[in-house]
């Protein structure tokens, strides 16, 4: 996972993410919705936060992919 700053309660709930958006990617969904809001959500804008956005989502899921096959596997090696 990249060093990016993870945003307050406060900033997540003056920015109106929903409490199933908030995650370690949330600071960048802020930015996002804020360009998606001034440009009326044309598809072509907003692709670089949009990628960096979703680039912290897919980093995010193989973090937590790697972190359950490292306690399948404790599991396993503990049954034997």
């Amino acid at each position: 996972m990249s060093s990016e700053t993870t945003a307050s309660q406060a900033e997540l709930q003056a920015a109106k993410v929903p409490l199933g958006w908030r995650d370690q990617c949330s600071s960048l969904l802020i930015p996002l919705n804020v360009c998606r809001r001034k440009n009326y959500y044309l598809p072509w804008e907003c692709e670089d936060e949009r990628h960096v956005y979703e680039k912290c989502q897919y980093e995010d899921l193989l973090r937590r992919m790697k972190k359950l096959s490292k306690i399948k596997t404790a599991e396993r090696e503990q049954s034997e």
